[in-house]
Parts: C-alpha cells; structure tokens; sequence
C-alpha cells in the first residue's frame, strides 16, 4: 500500500471514530419502545395473540395481529386474543397509551368491559408503571395489521373457529 492510501483509510477510520462519538443517543422514547418490546416478548404476549401461534406456525407477517383460536372458557363464553398492533379499526390504534396500562394493568377495556380471565392481567398488575407505559409505546409502534378477531362469543353460541375448551377439575 502507498502512503496516500494508508493516509486516506486512516482519516476514514479516524473520521468514523469521532462520528461514532457524536452520535445522539437514542431518544427516551426509542428506549421505552425496546424495553416494551423486550417485556411484550419475554411476558409470552405473542402466543396468544398471534394468528397461527396455536396451530404451530406463528404468522411472521401477522406479529400481535390477533389469534385464529379462542379460548371456551366454563359459564363465560369464548373469547378470542385480540389484535395488538395500532390498526384503528381492527386493533388498538384508538386507544391511548393509558387506556393499553389499564387494560393490562386492571384488566379493564376502554368501553368498561373486563377481560377475560385467561388474560393474565392480575399478574401484569405488578408491573411498574414505566413497564406498562413502555408496553403500551411498543405496542403503538408496531405496523398496524388489519385482522378483525373473532368473538366474544356467548356461552350460548359455538364458533365455527378451532376455540379451546378449559374445563373444570
């Protein structure tokens, strides 16, 4: 190599170097997305409420889009998971970032509706205020994923669906 190009890769490395050092630091908001994300993830939230997680072939393209397979469960009906992602019209893309903590903290819909008692919301309960609001900002930043769920249905009513029956000892 010649003195040009050993003095032309040095102030390339030198000029990567001091850019690497001035590099803003991820902003407060990326960081609570990764800590949602890293909660969401560790919590099992993707096993229900992902389409095809039931039937072992989870759809990659449909992440927290909400699941093909409910839950029967005795005296309540059958209740489907539903989509997470902040599509408007199908998942969560009306609800407020306080609305998302009070639904997995309290286990409380915006319309007042309580979940269902297979959402483990009294468990999620114990999440510090920070997590659940870093849930609920990786949720709001996901693509939004247009897949209307099936249900709730009444005990009444049989979906043609695959749905899980939990039964009594």
């Amino acid at each position: 190599m010649g003195s040009n190009t050993i003095l032309v890769l040095s102030a390339a490395l030198l000029a990567a170097t001091l850019g690497a050092s001035f590099t803003p630091s991820a902003s407060a908001g990326d960081k609570s997305v990764e800590r949602g994300k890293y909660l969401v993830t560790l919590t099992g939230c993707g096993d229900c409420h992902t389409p095809g997680f039931f039937m072992g072939k989870p759809d990659p393209t449909r992440v927290l889009g909400g699941s093909d397979v409910g839950w029967e469960m005795p005296n309540l009906g059958i209740f489907y998971p539903p989509n997470l992602t902040p599509d408007r019209e199908t998942g969560l893309g009306t609800w407020t970032r306080g609305q998302i903590v009070t639904a997995i903290t309290k286990g409380q819909r915006p319309d007042g509706r309580e979940l269902a008692p297979i959402m483990p919301w009294r468990d999620f309960a114990a999440l510090t205020k920070s997590d659940a609001l870093a849930i609920a900002d990786y949720l709001k930043s996901l693509p939004p994923v247009k897949n209307k769920v099936l249900g709730p249905f009444p005990t009444n009513e049989k979906p043609i669906a695959p749905y899980w029956k939990i039964v009594t000892p």
